[in-house]
């Protein structure tokens, strides 16, 4: 009998039924959200299987050919922007998106809907070929326009204080999409052979100080002078560095132990280099709701006011203390 009950143990909290328990904490919710939600998690779960046999079928690699960045273009970069625009438009939720992948504001053909999103269909594709963790990340935000009408710009250049939802998924040793609505953070892990994602990181909290900072070094001479300032108080503190060039995956470890995460402006990027709408605004509602911090190294990131879609901010963000002291620094105090 005890070999029954261990084989015919609970397996957890599915995505879907915790989405649909979330709605009590939306009075006017008729179901759009939820819907929504599904609709990311669906477009994950196939992109899961892309990345795992990514070099099985050749699609690791370049493109030849550089986003609206100036970036290199990874074929699996298109392939996940195709993915997420194809679910997110056949779900009917979405009347628009932007992508980091594409230049212009992404119009979906659902005018009635009341959505936006924001994404980053593919974070760290540069290290697919070697096999290290990537991911998707995404804001969630109500439009300004009215429904039935075609959606505009200002629909998508939103601060992200109007966010309603963010998240991100990290492929890695195993997926995991971990989100929030405003009421704090969980997280869910992907059992590929049922399909579910489960909840296995429930009411995520940072520590409010940790002992990892986490920042491209090679660029140190780049730095302002009080990022150096600060980072050598880490050092003397015997902190540890690790940085895995994969945002999500950076974020996501510090998120858990808690650390600091630094991406300052260089003297070839002053204006910083993540994008706020595609970056910086899902991770810092996150963090926030998480009990942590994001800045710009002297404002909230979630207050800043986007002027363009792919508008580039520093970004620090993590442990609550750590970031403080970051922003001590380069405020002068």
């Amino acid at each position: 009998m005890q070999a029954v009950r261990q084989l015919s143990a609970p397996v957890g909290i599915t995505l879907s039924r915790f989405i649909a328990q979330e709605q009590k904490n939306f009075p006017d919710a008729k179901g759009e959200l939820s819907q929504l939600l599904s609709d990311i998690s669906l477009a994950a779960k196939i992109m899961n299987r892309d990345i795992n046999r990514a070099g099985l079928i050749q699609t690791e690699g370049s493109t030849g050919s550089t986003n609206v960045q100036g970036e290199d273009q990874q074929k699996l970069d298109l392939i996940a922007d195709t993915r997420f625009y194809r679910a997110l438009r056949k779900g009917g939720e979405v009347c628009c998106m932007i992508s980091e992948e594409i230049d212009e504001l992404i119009d979906t053909g659902n005018h009635l809907a009341k959505y936006v999103v924001a994404i980053d269909p593919l974070d760290g594709s540069s290290n697919i070929d070697v096999n290290v963790s990537i991911g998707t990340i995404f804001s969630i935000f109500k439009r300004k326009s009215s429904p039935g009408c075609h959606p505009s710009l200002a629909d998508a250049l939103q601060a992200g204080v109007m966010q309603i939802a963010s998240g991100y998924v990290l492929y890695g040793s195993s997926t995991i999409l971990v989100f929030t609505t405003g009421h704090g953070v969980n997280g869910f892990t992907y059992e590929p052979s049922i399909g579910e994602f489960f909840l296995s990181h429930p009411n995520i909290r940072i520590p409010s100080e940790g002992k990892i900072y986490s920042c491209n070094e090679g660029n140190l001479d780049e730095f302002p002078e009080p990022v150096h300032e600060y980072l050598d108080e880490c050092r003397k503190s015997r902190m540890t560095a690790r940085y895995i060039g994969s945002l999500v995956a950076d974020f996501h470890r510090n998120l858990l132990k808690g650390g600091i995460y630094l991406y300052p402006p260089t003297k070839k990027t002053p204006k910083g280099k993540l994008r706020l709408q595609y970056e910086c605004n899902a991770l810092a509602f996150i963090v926030e709701q998480a009990g942590g911090m994001a800045s710009d190294g002297h404002q909230r990131v979630m207050e800043i006011v986007p002027q363009t879609l792919h508008q580039r901010v520093p970004f620090y963000a993590g442990s609550m203390k750590m970031v403080q002291k970051l922003e001590d620094f380069t405020n002068g105090s």
